[in-house]
């Protein structure tokens, strides 16, 4: 699963971001999660007049990475920052299936096994040149060249024809990858081994749904591609805006981009700038932003703000406890998981996860508006999620039981490994807001209480790109680890937790998991209930091996201007959402 603004990527959450995202429904309540739940998904549409400077917040407690790239990035906070000028190639309607009204068409043929996209004509680039078919099949290359290091090449890609080839060395080409009018024609010819059903979603991780300027990065290594000046520096995108000036890690400004192909953007500008969480809402009741997002812990303090319109919704995001249990092999591309890694024992794992009190603790800092979720599969994904299954609730008697039988004994104060040996666990958690802290220490206690003996992985809590830095090149010192994702509007896990994704960084691998994973995205899925049924057992598998074990979810609230209309977080406005936004006349 992977989604950000673009719909097609992974986002890596920060710790910022997950107290103000979440998917499923509240289990412990509250007037202000009923009351986010009021709250309509976009501002009241009224007629806007041409022009005007929009300020927009990044919520981050550390500067942004500032790769600017689909195929390159990997952060949700990248993504945000690149939102004004990413317009991805097709639009969707509020269930996340493809049309055809946005840069692109598409046209899926099960029997011919192929994928045509169609770029109009007209979409152009902001330096304006029209996007053409070398630029639909140009991401392929960078994503699955070896030398970019591109973590989206998945095993979902893998089914065009030709794309491991390519990505082996042993072809120079995508053989899958057909341009019936050539390179400077607007149309691709997608050819696939199998078609899968997640297809007609967008989001799905078999194609990709953006488009790589070719003529402005063909002169640029593979390898110097993510550190280049057209990537960090002066990006070209086909959406509303383009990007005119870059404060790296803290600012950007976005102008229009006069060759839109929607027309003419109503704002003359919009300017964005990282701010930190704990100054969220003393910005917001003073208006410093026209866009902001809430940090559910600060809620009560902004909630009687005049002038703002809140909008909200429940996005597909989570928050997660990962187990590390091996190591990702990069000369075999996959990962490889080692039987007798300190945390490969399932009873181990369920019990860390029944001594947390999610509940309790969510309550107390955000009244509700962030919660505890049971399953991997958000509730939004209607019948394919479990319902069933109600999570690791808080119950400290289960979690000691399983550790007794599972031979992990006390001595003194902690207990010890089955063999005996000392225990101790180490956790990689990011910082973030001022609530992060007090969270992480209570949790520690939790543990401390069924006898485990979990210290911070560096003795305090760890900058976002320091910790996925240690968390993705499986760091000797982290057992465990908090993280979240961004997910995308396809509901298959595949690319997050198949032997060959390398965002499965707990390194899980067992033949239940590929064999599900596998299910989920068959032929025979097509078949709605064969589908259903296999997502449903993947979650039920996933909870009793609690290899990565959901924890939390919010509801996202955003503090917009009341001068400001169009502004959307509705699926079926996502591909178009600032090509419409302005100030009210």
């Amino acid at each position: 699963m992977k989604i950000g603004k673009a719909l097609s990527s992974v986002g890596l959450v920060t710790a910022a971001a997950l107290t103000l995202v979440a998917c499923g429904k509240n289990s412990s309540g509250g007037n202000a999660a009923k009351q986010a739940g009021k709250f309509p998904e976009q501002t009241p549409v009224k007629a806007v007049k041409d022009g005007g400077t929009l300020s927009y917040a990044i919520e981050a407690d550390t500067p942004f990475t500032g790769i600017f790239s689909n195929e390159l990035e990997s952060s949700a906070t990248d993504t945000d920052v690149m939102q004004f000028g990413n317009e991805a190639l097709f639009d969707t309607n509020d269930q996340y299936t493809i049309n055809n009204k946005g840069p692109a068409t598409f046209d899926f043929d099960r029997k011919a096994k192929t994928i045509t996209i169609e770029v109009k004509k007209g979409v152009k680039w902001s330096d304006g040149k029209q996007v053409v078919a070398k630029d639909v099949e140009y991401p392929y290359e960078i994503i699955g060249n070896k030398a970019t290091a591109s973590q989206r090449y998945t095993a979902s890609l893998q089914d065009i024809v030709g794309m491991s080839a390519y990505h082996s060395g042993k072809a120079k080409t995508i053989s899958g990858i057909d341009m019936p009018d050539g390179p400077n024609g607007r149309k691709v010819v997608l050819h696939f081994n199998v078609m899968k059903p997640g297809m007609l979603q967008s989001g799905n991780g078999y194609f990709w749904e953006s488009a790589a300027p070719y003529h402005y990065l063909k002169d640029v290594p593979f390898k110097k591609l993510i550190s280049s000046d057209q990537i960090r520096k002066r990006p070209l995108f086909f959406g509303p805006y383009k990007m005119s000036k870059l404060v790296r890690g803290q600012s950007a400004t976005w102008v229009r981009n006069p060759y839109y192909w929607r027309g003419r953007p109503k704002l003359d500008k919009i300017t964005e700038s990282v701010l930190s969480t704990n100054s969220v809402s003393q910005a917001i009741k003073s208006h410093k932003f026209d866009v902001i997002g809430v940090v559910n812990s600060q809620w009560k303090q902004v909630k009687d703000t005049k002038k703002v319109n809140f909008v909200a919704n429940i996005p597909l995001q989570y928050s997660y406890l990962g187990f590390k249990v091996g190591k990702f092999d990069a000369k075999k591309n996959k990962n490889v998981m080692n039987p007798k890694a300190k945390m490969n024992n399932t009873s181990l794992r369920r019990a860390i996860a029944y001594a947390m009190n999610i509940d309790e603790v969510q309550k107390h800092y955000t009244s509700g508006l962030t919660f505890r979720v049971p399953t991997l599969i958000p509730a939004q994904f209607g019948q394919y999620f479990n319902s069933k299954i109600k999570g690791f609730n808080y119950n400290l008697k289960k979690a000691n039981s399983l550790l007794d039988k599972a031979g992990y004994k006390k001595k003194g104060t902690y207990r010890v490994q089955p063999n005996g040996k000392a225990l101790t666990i180490r956790l990689a958690a990011m910082s973030g807001s001022s609530i992060q802290e007090p969270i992480i220490q209570n949790y520690i206690q939790q543990w401390k209480k069924i006898g485990l003996h979990v210290v911070l992985t560096t003795g305090r809590l760890i900058e976002f790109n320091s910790f996925y830095d240690k968390v993705e090149n499986d760091a000797s010192n982290v057992d465990m680890f908090m993280a979240g994702w961004s997910l995308s509007s396809e509901p298959s896990p595949n690319d997050l937790y198949n032997e060959q994704a390398p965002f499965n960084f707990t390194r899980f691998v067992t033949k239940e998991n590929t064999d599900y994973l596998k299910k989920i995205d068959s032929p025979q899925s097509f078949n709605k209930a064969y589908r259903t049924k296999a997502f449903q057992g993947w979650q039920k598998y996933m909870f009793d091996q609690a290899y990565v074990v959901p924890t939390t979810n919010a509801y996202s609230i955003t503090a917009v201007n009341n001068k400001v209309s169009g502004y959307s977080l509705q699926p079926s406005h996502a591909n178009s959402v600032w090509a419409n936004a302005g100030f009210v006349k």
